[in-house]
């Protein structure tokens, strides 16, 4: 029987509950199972600072001596707010840089207020639902390329009151989504879009794209359009993003699952689909309207999704570029480094619960100057394992240790990942790198199916050292300090920066660590990013009801952690309904862009209004450097 559940309001994260529920193993866990009454997570992996770095992980500094030390923060923490707007510290100041529908071109008109556009105005106008974001400074001119994660069809298909009932009606959403490249410019505190700049650029759904490294022209990326595997229209579902050395753009694939379904309903759901969620049923029902979409016409098409693309926003022209090397995966961001040797290196998250986290080492060396096309084709995979004892190590992945050939293993990547007993996380979202000093982190947005049984009496996923929560609501974030301050090293000591929690309304282990106060508590981090002087931001997306052991936590925010002493403070919250994603700086580092993701309040226009994902420009009244 066809399930008539109205989906289009879920999250991602619900809707791929609903429709393909994690197992609760995804397959043998390394990570010896911990109680928290064995060991006590709060006493004993919590750590802050180089001083805790030094002495492993395991240490525990007190909120006492953490406090002690001398706040680097330029503003004052701010307090939780449940309303339909922005509010910023004293002293700060923002405005609405640009919203969905607005222009990039001037030929593109500017959006009425019922939302609709035709297939190929959709593609002339800032997207939906922005996310991950980059600024890039070009022959001195100002440019920032930005996801569109997905689409609202109830906003975005007025006439149909959300439902897909034509091939136009499909490509108006496929259109919409992508990725947009953009200059900006400042006049006085105020920035704006500058319309036709020759960097001006849509990437959707529709872009021809090339497929490059070891799975290149494997049969499992033939399809019939393509029968060499090295050429794919679109980029889907685009979440966090990253910047390379040499200064092109990561965009990162990740729920591209919820596109695909199929006219036959009979259709074969193998293991691989299973295990990245694809279904007989697409969220946007985009298979009964364009055949590339249709897992019964053409199987081998989602895997063609869920990679990492490079696109290089100084050329207008060029070719993005899907890198197979890297993985396949529901891809959170793309974090970069340089190993020692000047090997180029890439974190990843695999936002799923259960799923794992990962790290790519090039075999070439960067130099400016050098071709760096091959930089992102040609290396090594790893995933990593996580020890009780405060200890990791990078396993690569290879067909010796996952019995699967190098082109399966970057396709059916998670399941290889399994094969070597990588640590199943919770959630392994945005990963940032401090510019400071050797060490980097994850944001693990949360887990209701940890240490919880399925209804269908499944055995729970179990808890484990970095995970160390069941039914967990709130995450933590997790840190690890790669052995010989390398990030080239194969293996690495790690603690918990931080346990979101509740100190006011929840009980136990879900209070939160130490350095979490009634002042500053939130759930579900997410988007992170380090500023130039180490201090890490923190964006959520998670529960903002306000309500039990939510309670008093307010709206989706952004808040600043300094590494050094554990201390975090909240910065910025948003209005009612939406995620606080993506954050990058102008050039100067005066102004902060932020991500306003799905409000469900009327921003930013005012009461009356549509709510418009949007971002905006926060700055200091002074003039001073923003981060």
């Amino acid at each position: 029987m066809k399930d008539t559940t109205d989906t289009r309001h879920l999250s991602w994260d619900e809707w791929d509950e609903l429709k393909s529920p994690r197992p609760a193993e995804t397959g043998f866990d390394r990570v010896v199972d911990i109680a928290l009454s064995r060991r006590g997570f709060l006493g004993g992996v919590l750590a802050w600072g180089s001083g805790a770095a030094a002495m492993g992980a395991g240490t525990l500094l007190s909120s006492t001596s953490a406090q002690a030390a001398a706040s680097r923060f330029a503003f004052e923490g701010i307090a939780a707010q449940t309303d339909a707007t922005i509010h910023v510290p004293q002293g700060y100041a923002w405005s609405t840089l640009v919203r969905y529908g607005d222009p990039l071109f001037s030929d593109a008109s500017e959006m009425a207020q019922d939302a609709a556009f035709a297939p190929d105005a959709a593609a002339r106008v800032f997207g939906e639902n922005t996310d991950g974001m980059e600024l890039f400074e070009i022959d001195g001119r100002q440019v920032i390329a930005v996801n569109h994660e997905y689409a609202n069809p109830e906003i975005n298909l007025p006439a149909s009151a959300g439902e897909v009932t034509s091939a136009d009606d499909v490509k108006t959403l496929q259109n919409l989504q992508g990725v947009a490249v953009f200059e900006v410019a400042r006049e006085g505190d105020t920035w704006s879009v500058v319309l036709d700049s020759p960097f001006n650029r849509r990437i959707t759904h529709l872009t021809e794209m090339r497929l490059t490294g070891p799975a290149a022209g494997h049969d499992l990326l033939k399809t019939s359009a393509d029968a060499t595997g090295t050429s794919v229209l679109g980029t889907l579902n685009n979440c966090g993003a990253g910047k390379t050395p040499w200064g092109t753009y990561l965009t990162c694939e990740e729920n591209f699952n919820g596109y695909f379904g199929s006219t036959d309903a009979t259709v074969e759901i193998t293991p691989a689909f299973k295990r990245y969620g694809i279904g007989a049923e697409g969220r946007y029902a985009y298979e009964a309207h364009d055949a590339r979409f249709d897992i019964s016409q053409e199987p081998n098409e989602p895997n063609r999704h869920g990679w990492i693309v490079e696109i290089d926003p100084a050329d207008p022209a060029s070719v993005p570029a899907k890198r197979t090397a890297l993985g396949r995966i529901k891809h959170e961001n793309a974090a970069c480094a340089l190993t020692r040797e000047g090997h180029v290196v890439v974190y990843m998250g695999d936002d799923e619960r259960g799923e794992h986290l990962y790290k790519y080492v090039s075999n070439g060396v960067y130099a400016p100057g050098v071709d760096t096309d091959s930089l992102l084709d040609d290396g090594r995979l790893y995933v990593a394992v996580f020890d009780w004892d405060g200890t990791g190590d990078w396993v690569e992945l290879t067909p010796e240790t996952t019995g699967m050939e190098t082109a399966e293993i970057l396709v059916h990547t998670r399941m290889a990942a399994t094969a070597v007993g990588a640590t199943t996380m919770d959630r392994p979202e945005w990963v940032a790198v401090n510019p400071v000093s050797c060490e980097a982190y994850c944001a693990l947005t949360n887990n209701s199916r940890r240490g919880v049984a399925g209804d269908d009496g499944t055995v729970a996923m179990k808890l484990n050292a970095p995970n160390p929560r069941e039914a967990n609501e709130f995450g933590q974030i997790v840190r690890w300090y790669p052995t010989n301050e390398d990030h080239g090293a194969d293996s690495f000591r790690w603690d918990l920066y931080v346990m979101a929690g509740n100190p006011k309304a929840a009980e136990g282990a879900h209070k939160g660590s130490a350095n979490i106060t009634e002042g500053n508590m939130f759930n579900s981090p997410d988007g992170m990013m380090f500023d130039t002087s180490g201090l890490l931001w923190i964006q959520t997306d998670g529960e903002d009801s306000n309500e039990g052991v939510f309670e008093g936590q307010g709206n989706n925010q952004m808040l600043a952690g300094d590494p050094a002493t554990g201390e975090i403070r909240r910065f910025l919250t948003g209005p009612k309904g939406s995620e606080v994603t993506g954050l990058t700086w102008s050039a100067d580092r005066s102004t902060m862009f932020v991500g306003i993701q799905h409000p469900a309040a009327p921003f930013p226009d005012g009461e009356g209004m549509l709510p418009r994902s949007s971002i905006v420009a926060v700055w200091r009244e002074d003039g001073g450097l923003v981060g």
